[in-house]
């Protein structure tokens, strides 16, 4: 089956790249992204591609190749539902917040919507494909949903789970690991191995059923939570025993066995899918009664959340154990560096533990609106300031908490900024991206995750 039309229902971090790398990589296939939120649509549309909704680099290039050409966004879902062959679900699922579950279950709300909307306008056969972050056996709600109210046509459900980092979002689609297609109908399966194909090694496209396909995306994102969680853990114990944790991780990952990545020590991790996904794995598995396994998997979230208490913990406790009316700078908001999402940062939670001891806190990120930060601060926002400009939030400050490892944190003046602050002048290094031998000749009281202070 050659697919001719391509629509993505959800235009986010996710489906916005994923369908701009497709329309580049297979010219000759119309991908049409669609969402009803107007604003974000209009983004992607901007004649200025600085101005995208998502910030991720060089995706500016490729939506400019692709876009007008093969490469369409609309707020018209109903129109590009019927006229794809293959649609792909790449909506919000986040952890539900009410009833049954809440707190650790997926929000399958949206999926259904979604599901139930194609289902009322396709005429035609199509393949609808997962996109979006999902629990076990979604695909089977889906089918339900799609045989029982549709117009008697035929539906083939597929998962192709993402496994793109943000912040190399674009560079992961065009040179990835593994491409994942899960499905039981083999004529769908195979028209979506042809899409990929056209840019990826077939070696590297994995077909499974799609249960294996759905579970492997939730396992390999416990998996890396749990490598950086663990490798936080020991540096809590480095910095009582006067170890330092950058060696330690550097020792361990030279095992071929275990390997470097995702052995940084940090502040803890963020984003959009690491917390949610494990607390999914862990809801799912206490639903069938395997509560050793939910255990095990809610430790990496317990300790996630551990290392962002005990960073500001710590920032308190060395400001002679109080912060109440201190400037504090938060450089960085981002969860991470070379992206502009602020879901789950750790800054976040910083920022409102700060608050609570009456803090005034500065924040700085190079990418990161205001907007945004008001939205994930709530009633707390009235308590911080934002500045465009690093130095200027620096200005007075008493301590500097460093969030996210932006490459320019490195490149700043630290004299200069050390000159302007209120002595002794303190940073927090919680990226561990500074050099902590020049930041202590220049005059700072310097702590970085992991390492004692002597």
């Amino acid at each position: 089956m050659k697919i001719k039309n391509i629509c993505c229902i959800g235009a986010g971090y996710v489906g916005g790249p994923t369908m701009a790398v497709i329309a580049q990589k297979c010219p000759d296939v119309k991908v049409t992204v669609v969402d009803l939120n107007e604003a974000r649509i209009a983004a992607w549309n901007d004649e200025d591609v600085a101005k995208l909704p998502v910030y991720e680099p060089g995706l500016d290039e490729v939506v400019a190749e692709a876009r007008g050409r093969n490469l369409f966004f609309s707020t018209e879902v109903d129109k590009a539902i019927d006229e794809a062959d293959m649609i792909f679900i790449s909506v919000n699922t986040p952890t539900k917040m009410y009833g049954a579950g809440k707190g650790m279950a997926a929000d399958l709300k949206y999926i259904e919507l979604c599901a139930r909307q194609i289902a009322r306008v396709a005429k035609n056969d199509k393949i609808v494909v997962e996109k979006s972050t999902l629990p076990v056996r979604t695909a089977e709600a889906l089918k339900s949903i799609l045989d029982n109210t549709g117009n008697g046509v035929n539906f083939h459900i597929l998962s192709n789970p993402e496994f793109l980092a943000e912040g190399t979002a674009v560079q992961d689609l065009h040179n990835p690991d593994r491409v994942l297609i899960g499905g039981e109908n083999e004529v769908a399966i195979q028209s979506l191995v042809d899409i990929y194909a056209t840019w990826v090694p077939r070696e590297r496209v994995l077909t499974t059923n799609v249960w294996s396909s759905e579970l492997s995306k939730l396992t390999a994102n416990a998996f890396l939570a749990q490598r950086v969680s663990s490798i936080n853990a020991i540096s809590e114990l480095c910095e009582k025993t006067g170890a330092d944790v950058n060696e330690v991780a550097r020792a361990i990952g030279m095992d071929s066995r275990i390997g470097p990545k995702f052995l940084k020590s940090s502040v803890g991790f963020g984003g959009s899918c690491f917390q949610k996904d494990i607390l999914n794995l862990v809801y799912i598995a206490k639903s069938y009664g395997l509560n050793e396994v939910a255990d095990y998997w809610e430790q990496v979230v317990i300790m996630n959340n551990h290392q962002k208490s005990r960073f500001a913990k710590n920032i308190v406790k060395t400001l002679y154990n109080t912060v109440s009316g201190k400037k504090i700078t938060m450089l960085g908001w981002a969860f991470k560096k070379d992206t502009n999402d602020t879901r789950e940062s750790a800054a976040i939670d910083v920022a409102k533990d700060l608050i609570a001891e009456e803090a005034k806190i500065s924040i700085y990120d190079p990418k990161v609106e205001t907007s945004q930060i008001k939205m994930d601060l709530g009633s707390s926002f009235e308590y911080i300031t934002v500045e465009s400009d690093s130095y200027e939030a620096c200005q007075g400050a008493h301590a500097i908490a460093v969030l996210t490892e932006w490459d320019e944190f490195k490149e700043y003046d630290w004299q200069k900024i050390y000159d302007s602050m209120l002595k002794p002048a303190f940073v927090f290094d919680g990226r561990n991206i500074l050099d902590k031998q020049k930041m202590k000749e220049i005059g700072f009281v310097y702590t970085a995750v992991g390492s004692s202070n002597e």
